[in-house]
This record gives C-alpha cells, sequence and structure tokens, in this order.
C-alpha cells in the first residue's frame, strides 16, 4: 500500500466525482431527505473490532515464532563465526530446515495481516501500524512515505528507516533485499539438487534478527491498539472510502511481481505471494466493515445499501476469480494486469463513491 498516505487527497477527489454519478441510487436531494426523515441509527461495529482482535492474535503468533526462529538461526550463525561455507558445513541439515520452515511460516503469516489491512490503514489512530508493518517504503525510495523506525543490528550497525516489516523479512527469507541496504542473502544450494533456485539463500542473520524481533515488536503494539480502540461510524466509513479505491496501486504491484514479469521481474516484493492473493484478503476484510455500517446506509437508502453491498462483494468475486485462474497455472500478462486493474479501479472508485455519498447525508466526516 505504499503512497496511499501520500495519494489520500486524489482518491477523494475521484470518489466525490463518482458520488455525483454513483449508478443507480437515490439522487443528493432524495436521499438528504431521506436521512432527515429517519430515525437514529448507528453502525454495528462490534465485528469489526472482534474481527480485527481475532487477526492480531494469529498474527502475533506467528511474528513471534519468526523471532523465536530468527535467533535460532542466529546462534548457529554465530557460532560458525557468520562463516556461510562453515554454517552449511557443520550444520548445512539443520539449517536449510530452519529457513525452509521460517518461509513457510512467512508465507501462512502473511494474510493474517492483508485481512484486516483495511481496518488498520484505513483508521487513522491505527494506519501507522500500516506503514511500519506492511506498506511504508524505506527513506532511500521515497522519505514521504518511509517507515518511521530505524533498525539497529546487532553488529551496532543501523540502518535508517529501511521498509516495512512485512518485505524486509521476506527478503530476507528470499534474497531480494535492496543492495543499498548491505545486507545481502546468500544464494546457496540449499536442497542439494545442484541448482540454486529463487528463495535458496541463507539469510544474513542479524538483519534476519533484528527485522524479526521489530516485527513482532509492533505487531505486539498493534494487537495492543486493537484492544484499547473503539471504533467509530466515521473510521469505518474512512476505512472504506480510502482503502476501497486502491486497486490500481496493488495490480501495479502485482505487474512488476514474479507472479507476472516472471525471472525478469526486479520487484523486491510480492514475489511470494501473489498480489492478487492480498487483494482478495484486503477485500474481505473490507466486507466486513461494510457489513457493519450496511444497516446505517439503509437508513439512507435501503436499495442503495443492497447495491454497494453487492457491487463490493461482485468486485472480490472478480479478484478471488483472477487468483483462482493464476492458481491453476495461467500466467497473465502485463497488458492483461493494466487491463484488469483499470477494470477494478473503476468499480472500486464507484462503489467508494457511494459510501462517501451515503457518509454525507449522514453527516458522518471522512478523515484525512
Amino acid at each position: 500500500m505504499i503512497g496511499q498516505a501520500a495519494g489520500l487527497a486524489g482518491t477523494l477527489a475521484a470518489v466525490a466525482l463518482a458520488a455525483g454519478c454513483g449508478g443507480g441510487g437515490s439522487s443528493g436531494a432524495e436521499t438528504a431527505a431521506t436521512a432527515a426523515a429517519a430515525p437514529a441509527s448507528r453502525a454495528d461495529l462490534g465485528a469489526v473490532k472482534a474481527y480485527l482482535l481475532q487477526h492480531t492474535e494469529l498474527l502475533t503468533g506467528f511474528t513471534a515464532e519468526l523471532a523465536a526462529d530468527a535467533r535460532r538461526y542466529f546462534a548457529l550463525a554465530e557460532a560458525a563465526g557468520f562463516d556461510h561455507r562453515t554454517l552449511l558445513a557443520e550444520h548445512g541439515e539443520e539449517v536449510g530446515a530452519l529457513v525452509e520452515k521460517m518461509q513457510a511460516d512467512w508465507i501462512d503469516g502473511n494474510p493474517y495481516y492483508e485481512r484486516v489491512e483495511g481496518i488498520v490503514a484505513g483508521t487513522p489512530s491505527l494506519s501507522e501500524f500500516d506503514v511500519i508493518l506492511d506498506a511504508g517504503s524505506s527513506a532511500a525510495e521515497d522519505p514521504a512515505s518511509a517507515v518511521p523506525f530505524d533498525l539497529t543490528l546487532p553488529d551496532g550497525r543501523v540502518l535508517e528507516q529501511p521498509g516495512n516489516l512485512y518485505n524486509l523479512t521476506e527478503g530476507a527469507l528470499w534474497g531480494t533485499v535492496p543492495d543499498a541496504l548491505g545486507v545481502p542473502s546468500t544464494p546457496v544450494d540449499l536442497d542439494g539438487d545442484g541448482r540454486v533456485e529463487f528463495g535458496e539463500v541463507l539469510p544474513d542473520a542479524g538483519f534476519l534478527l533484528s527485522a524479526a524481533e521489530a516485527f513482532d515488536q509492533y505487531g505486539r503494539e498493534l494487537a495492543q491498539a486493537a484492544e484499547s480502540w473503539q471504533p467509530a461510524d466515521a473510521d469505518a466509513f474512512t476505512a472504506l472510502v480510502v482503502m476501497v479505491p486502491t486497486m490500481s496501486e496493488y495490480f501495479g504491484q502485482w505487474k512488476q511481481s514474479r507472479f507476472v514479469a516472471g525471472d525478469a521481474s526486479t520487484a523486491q516484493a510480492f514475489n511470494v505471494v501473489s498480489r492478487l492473493s492480498d487483494i482478495r484478503d484486503i477485500l474481505g476484510g473490507l466486507e466486513v466493515i461494510y457489513e457493519g455500517v450496511a444497516p446505517l446506509i439503509a437508513t439512507v437508502s435501503e436499495d442503495q445499501s443492497r447495491q454497494t453491498e453487492q457491487e463490493l462483494a461482485a468486485l472480490a468475486g472478480f479478484v478471488a476469480d483472477l487468483h483462482d485462474q493464476e492458481q491453476s497455472g495461467r500466467r497473465f500478462t502485463p497488458e492483461e494486469a493494466d487491463t484488469l486493474g483499470g477494470e477494478a479501479q473503476e468499480r472500486a472508485t464507484a462503489i467508494a463513491g457511494q459510501v462517501s455519498q451515503a457518509a454525507a447525508a449522514l453527516g458522518i466526516t471522512i478523515e484525512q
């Protein structure tokens, strides 16, 4: 979600335009009159918080285990004098199994955050955690959207604003850490088949340890913030208006990843779990939010409430179908990724416009 904060003003402008032509809903005058006549009602957001807490519990379980495994890996590397040849010679089987375990756990742990990214990134009081965990760039890439933390390595080196923690740990475990960070993973033939394939690496032990422990720290801080969070109507509407119309960015990241570009990809993230899987999970979380506000929107217009719900479900289904095709072996071309991303963005902007229109009729302010 890199760059979403910087692009929020443009997103809201596009949504405002879409609200004026919102696909079959009530007119502005009609919705305002309906809202004035409707009885007071609030969204039911208890399920949204429960969903968030369920997934932060899963997230912290994953980050704690990853940090523990990184400490074990660091201890083995330290005993080998941080020499990869010695490490392989003395602990090759153990180290290979440990790296494979961390990779498998990372893949399993990826959806735990993606399913609640719409809530976290779209809620102003929680959104900094999205920058830290999943969306922030490095200062070298873009100072404006860079993460707000530095990473101190065991040898005392400090990596200033190095990027978000999902990307850093993916990069360490699969060998795609930016060269500028100076902590490269070492390609090795872990499975002994005579070839070194993508993801067969020995991570830099100090870097992996520091990144994994920071990941666990901030994951736990997010869980604590989620416990304290009291969701408000403005939070839910803001999350929908901000997070639904982000399709073109996500599809652009998918286009650049190995899932579309193959071995020619130079992307440093999104190469292990398809961005289509991430988009599907994000939209699933946004559907949970919409279920909470749908009764409130229905006080403005029952027809509009149903229509928006159906269009959001259709968008989620559209992405899920693409992911199913990819899982079945289809390789989409970059041109197809552009076309599909444009279609998804058009649908998403219309949905966000409808939600924005309902918020205005209800007197709910979309926060920036």
